[in-house]
């Protein structure tokens, strides 16, 4: 009879929820070394410019100034700055600094000074001179005949065998072709093709981009940095600057949000060689302008869609061709494009599967990561065409999707034919709870409250959505995740990993895992993590990776900690260790005659006999990426007057397979949802003709606070996944996907009208119902 959880499965309190609380010192601009220098950049005003010269001399006379970098003093390496596993999927496309800048935003030059006043005094000083070229603003014009290209410079290349057209402003191609959608298309019963674009949006994290470097006694400097992948940071900086990586040591503190845009590497290679020729700490933080601007974003992606369909509403083909902005440089771009399709496509199953995706360069800021990964941007398509096809079959849209969706025990081509990089992993579903989950939020929702006629008259009209979706856990056979745990006298344990807490409770539902496997509490299981020093090597927080990978390596690292334990009770109590059982941090006979403590255990260990440290080391590289489902559902409320769109209520039932803290699930859960609501109703970058975003404050572009939340209903639905710990898969990006289909959904079902480009803003909306 397998076993009840004592830790595993309960919502135990944060471990770092009462320093947080009390405002203990915990985050990167809390722990400034005294004395330390500050950064201000020179930016690029132009969208597309060459540097012809650039005069320092007036800057670095200036009082306070101990520092200028630029790209006539620094190393020329190419790399890429997003923080992915070696070799990186993405282009080496980026400079320290280069003598051609890409975008309005892009570094020109780096003033390191005493105090931040003097540094902004000095960037005024730096006289530049541009030769200014033709930008390309619109990403179809990126590959037209005679367009500039962006990238010009010779030793831009990727890693890896890869499409990579740089002479075409072509960032990366991906495709694949399971049977033909041309021959689906032409003999279904019923068809659609039409084109959804979403728009460019940034992760605002409370706490922006921020890190210092220190140089140590022994000639090293220590980087501590607001990241979401520390070892990533130490590779790339080591190869940026042309020194070891045992240079180098890297600590990632508590962070104030990440989202993905900390999934870059964009201010430690300045304040590192800062540290290496000054010989002081030097530090560096973002402003909110520069995190709109010069940070990273979400890739627009356009995505025009095909869709099949018998008759008596059976899918026979699907076809997906996305259009992805990458910006002006290649920052995840094959990834996320490649995303767009690997974590949509499979959800309904298909014999025709078609899908290409192209992301081009553009002098227009850098997409990257962003939670969701592409699967936000073509759940769009995806979950929009597939009410649309109901609607045009005469089906409830909801029982289309339980007739069509993949289930426990089937695959898809698409898992094999899709990679990041490479040719996928072919996989079946393990655990998929999808069609409790949508018929427990329709109830949750009213569905059938939806086509109520006294809805849809006057000026405010309500309507219901609903979408459908899955995601992944983990990159498989490549990301790698390692622990290791030693034992203390007391019978506590000390648990370091690599893997990045980003303000998730990650540090603690990994602490639960190890605390659930050894048979003790939470409380004695001390964690620390992400320290490229002290702790062992992990990819970091990215790719839904977590819970499943490093909570594998926790897990399995734990189980064999626990073997040593009971083999040294064994030698204590004159046994065999088959004759022993754990629990509560005692080991005991079966038969109840004898019993010793685990601080009995570990004192013996290390001072009476046979005496050796209790401990271990694991690593963790995953085979499959086990999909979390969910359905989402939203009411919404338009005023057709205004075109204004409220969002009355919102349920997302999801199944994350074991849920190791329900809480902390429920809490990403519902932070994603409203992160997926602001995008979708009122998040958007303006730009004038010359590519400048005109609106990069808070007060001119509108994130949802908790003031706006409308009432939101998580609903765990348990499932148990063999392949993670204790049946984990993964929670925290499939929340993200789910508002932007759900609520375009509810406002046709409210309206009649059908929107096709994100944002649904009040003047998107207005002028859509003006159109009819």
């Amino acid at each position: 009879m397998k076993r009840k959880h004592q830790v595993v499965g309960h919502s135990v309190r944060k471990i770092d929820a009462l320093s947080l609380a009390c405002g203990k010192p915990m985050f990167v601009p809390d722990l400034v070394p005294p004395g330390a220098l500050h950064v201000k950049m020179l930016w690029s005003p132009h969208a597309h410019a060459r540097i012809t010269s650039i005069d320092t001399s007036v800057a670095e006379a200036m009082p306070g100034v101990k520092l200028v970098l630029h790209h006539g003093n620094v190393p020329r390496v190419a790399h890429t700055t997003a923080g992915q596993g070696f070799p990186e999927p993405s282009p080496y496309d980026t400079f320290m600094f280069d003598h051609k800048v890409r975008f309005v935003g892009d570094r020109v030059a780096a003033v390191i000074a005493e105090t931040p006043e003097q540094a902004a005094a000095a960037v005024g000083a730096i006289k530049v001179e541009y030769d200014i070229l033709e930008a390309v603003l619109d990403p179809h014009d990126a590959d037209r005949e005679g367009a500039p290209v962006i990238h010009d410079q010779p030793e831009t290349h990727v890693p890896i065998p890869v499409p990579y057209e740089p002479e075409k402003n072509v960032a990366a191609r991906v495709g694949m072709d399971i049977g033909s959608i041309d021959d689906a298309m032409a003999a279904a019963d019923v068809s659609l093709d039409h084109t959804y674009a979403t728009h460019y949006a940034q992760h605002v994290p409370m706490e922006p981009h921020v890190a210092f470097a220190e140089p140590a006694n022994d000639g090293r400097i220590t980087i501590v940095t607001s990241t979401q992948v520390p070892f990533h940071v130490r590779r790339i900086i080591a190869q940026t600057l042309e020194i070891p990586v045992r240079q180098l040591r890297v600590i990632k503190p508590r962070i104030g949000g990440g989202f993905g845009v900390k999934q870059e590497i964009l201010l430690e290679d300045v304040v590192a060689l800062g540290a290496i020729r000054t010989g002081r700490p030097v530090y560096w933080k973002y402003t909110r302008a520069e995190e709109f601007i010069s940070a990273r974003t979400r890739h627009p992606i356009e995505t025009r869609l095909r869709m099949a369909a018998t008759k008596d509403g059976v899918v026979t083909g699907i076809g997906m061709d996305c259009l992805s902005n990458t910006g002006a440089y290649g920052s995840h771009a094959l990834t996320v494009v490649c995303n767009a399709g690997s974590k949509m496509l499979p959800l309904y199953r298909s014999p025709n599967i078609h899908f290409t995706g192209t992301a081009v360069y553009t002098n227009l800021p850098v997409g990257g990561a962003y939670r969701g990964y592409g699967a936000t941007q073509s759940s769009l398509a995806v979950e929009c065409m597939v009410d649309e096809l109901a609607e045009k079959l005469g089906m409830d849209p909801l029982q289309f999707r339980l007739k069509n969706h993949i289930r426990s025990g089937e695959t898809s081509p698409v898992f094999r034919a899709l990679g990041e990089g490479k040719a996928g992993v072919e996989q079946s579903i393990g655990s998929c709870k999808l069609e409790q989950c949508i018929k427990l939020g329709a109830k949750e929702i009213g569905w059938r409250r939806r086509g109520r006629p006294e809805n849809k008259k006057g000026r405010y009209r309500t309507g219901i959505g609903m979408a459908a979706l899955m995601q992944g856990s983990s990159i498989p056979e490549i990301d790698m995740g390692a622990a290791s745990i030693k034992m203390n006298e007391d019978g506590s344990f000390n648990l370091l990993m690599g893997a990045t807490d980003l303000g998730t409770g990650s540090d603690t539902v990994l602490g639960q895992i190890a605390a659930e496997a050894l048979s003790t509490t939470i409380d004695k299981i001390l964690v620390y993590s992400s320290d490229t020093d002290m702790t062992p090597f992990d990819v970091g927080a990215y790719a839904s990776s977590t819970t499943y990978l490093s909570g594998s390596a926790v897990r399995n690292c734990a189980e064999k900690v626990r073997k040593q334990i009971l083999k040294v009770a064994a030698s204590m109590l004159d046994c065999k260790v088959g004759e022993l059982a754990i629990a509560d941090a005692m080991v005991a006979k079966k038969d109840g005659t004898a019993s010793v403590s685990f601080a009995d255990v570990a004192t013996h260990s290390m001072y009476a006999s046979d005496q050796h440290q209790i401990g271990d080391m694991s690593s963790h590289i995953t085979h499959k990426s086990p999909p979390p489902f969910s359905a989402h559902f939203a009411e919404v409320e338009v005023d057709t007057w205004t075109g204004a769109v409220k969002v009355l209520n919102y349920v997302a039932a999801v199944d994350c397979g074991t849920a190791i803290n329900p809480k902390l699930a429920e809490g990403q859960t519902e932070g994603g949802v409203l992160n997926g609501i602001s995008f979708a109703l009122t998040e958007d970058y303006r730009f004038n003709s010359r590519g400048v975003m005109q609106n990069a404050s808070l007060m001119h572009y509108k994130i949802f606070s908790m003031r706006d939340k409308p009432p939101i209903k998580t609903i765990l639905v348990p499932s148990y996944e063999k392949t993670g710990p204790f049946g984990a898969k993964s929670v925290s990006e499939i929340c993200i996907n789910g508002p932007i289909p759900a609520i375009a959904n509810a406002i046709y079902n409210a309206t009649g009208v059908r929107l096709y480009r994100s944002p649904f803003t009040a003047e998107t909306v207005w002028r859509a119902l003006a159109e009819g």
